[in-house]
Parts: structure tokens; C-alpha cells; sequence
């Protein structure tokens, strides 16, 4: 099976948890929809080209960060209570809160992530348009640049593993690609991440996404986390462990 491999580097970034407001969580990892959207971004694809993804990494450490936040009700302006004031078309004046919030930051962040377009046709358009995009490619948040040092198409294939093997990068295993015996479990944090979505109306013009989600458990890279021998996995040409969603 071929695929593409992308080593790449952040500085800063925050892979935000949707389910967080007053402190911006981060995913120790990118979420798959974040890494399928910066590929469809790289490439100006305007529709879901179907593909899978492995995703694994590492962080040197955890740093917070101040940042502005807007708080926006519809709640008619008030001076003294809102510091900003809009005027909108039909004649009122809604009032805005700005205040300081804290968002959560990975430093030095690693990045290793495999690609498999369905159609193997797309792969020289994904490599050509992540080796020369046409502007800078970000993840996460839109200031979080991404830098690519590396990126190639591979050779995925079966490998059966004779005996222990230790977990190098932190990675995401699909809790479909685990033994229930298997200590990942014990290891690992489980999260339902986000892949891809499809439209709905609602009525009245009103759209929403609605994801696909999948359950994954993160395993971070050490000692007691190994893939045990006499199991069947997948790596690519040089030995970097694949586990595609």
C-alpha cells in the first residue's frame, strides 16, 4: 500500500478541545480532522477527497498563554458594561464584553503523521502541494505554522513481530486496533476525536456539521508501552509504525 510520510515541527500550538472556553485546552496530538483539513487547505481541494491518517508526535513541554476574548450575547449595548459597541443593520446597537482568557500551548512539538489517499492518483498532488505550497501552511490555530522537514511517499506494508517492540513516538491507536488484554489500555487516554463532517439544515437557513467521530486511546512513548511480539502491525519502509483511521 503506498502512502505519504510528513515529519514536521511547531513551535507553539494548541490543538483545542472543543469542549473548552474559559482555559483553551490542547490535544496532546493534532485531531485527524485538523491534519485532513490542512491537507485539503495545502492542495485547494474544495470537496473531501477520501484518505486515512496515522498520527503520532511528541512535545517537549506545556506552556500558558494570555489571549484576548470576545464575548458576544445579542444583548442590546450598555455604556459601562461592554467595552465595544456594534451597529447592525436593522438599527440597534449590541454590546460586546473583551476580556483575558488563558489558552494552553505544546512547545517544540514533533510530528509524524502517514497519509492514505483512497484514490492513489491524488498522492503526487498531496506531495507536490505540501513541498511547494502556495502560502504557509498552518495547524491548530491559524497563527500555529507548521513546518515541514520532511516529505515522501512510503511503502505501508504488514509486518509480524517476533518480539517486544517499544512505542517511539507518542501515537494514536484505534481502540479497533487493540486486544483488550493489551496494556495500551492501561496506558493510554481515551478521547473520541473528530475526522470528517456532513452538512445538515436545520430550517430557516441554519446549517451544522455533523462529525464522525472516532475512539482512540493516545499512548505515550516509554518503556512500558510496547508492542507485544507474535501480533501483526503495520510500518512503513523505514520501520516507523503506522495505525491509519
Amino acid at each position: 500500500m503506498k502512502g505519504i510520510r510528513i515529519e514536521a515541527y511547531q513551535n507553539l500550538v494548541n490543538y483545542r478541545k472543543p469542549t473548552s472556553f474559559q482555559l483553551k485546552e490542547t490535544y496532546p496530538l493534532p485531531p485527524y480532522s485538523t491534519v485532513i483539513g490542512m491537507i485539503h487547505a495545502a492542495c485547494g481541494f474544495t470537496s473531501y477527497v477520501p484518505m486515512q491518517v496515522s498520527i503520532q508526535g511528541r512535545y517537549y513541554s506545556k506552556v500558558n498563554d494570555v489571549w484576548t476574548r470576545y464575548e458576544f450575547a445579542g444583548s442590546a449595548y450598555e455604556e459601562g458594561r461592554h467595552q465595544m459597541k456594534i451597529d447592525s443593520s436593522d438599527g440597534k446597537s449590541y454590546g460586546v464584553i473583551r476580556g483575558v482568557s488563558t489558552t494552553e500551548l505544546l512547545v517544540d512539538v514533533e510530528l509524524v503523521f502517514h497519509v492514505v489517499p483512497e484514490d492513489e492518483s491524488y498522492i503526487p498532488i498531496i506531495l507536490e502541494s505540501l513541498r511547494s505550497p502556495a502560502e504557509y501552511l498552518s495547524l491548530g490555530r491559524r497563527e500555529d505554522l507548521l513546518q515541514i522537514n520532511r516529505v515522501e511517499e512510503v511503502e505501508i506494508s504488514e509486518e509480524y513481530t517476533t518480539e517486544d517492540q517499544n512505542v517511539l513516538y507518542d501515537i494514536y491507536v484505534p481502540k479497533e486496533n487493540l486486544d483488550e488484554t493489551e496494556d495500551f489500555i492501561q496506558f493510554g487516554t481515551a478521547y473520541r476525536l473528530n475526522k470528517t463532517y456532513e452538512i445538515f439544515e436545520m430550517g430557516r437557513g441554519k446549517k451544522i456539521r455533523k462529525w464522525e467521530k472516532v475512539l482512540v486511546y493516545h499512548v505515550p512513548a516509554s518503556n512500558s508501552n510496547q508492542l507485544y511480539a507474535r501480533s501483526i502491525i503495520q510500518v512503513d519502509e523505514d520501520g516507523f509504525l503506522v495505525y491509519l483511521v
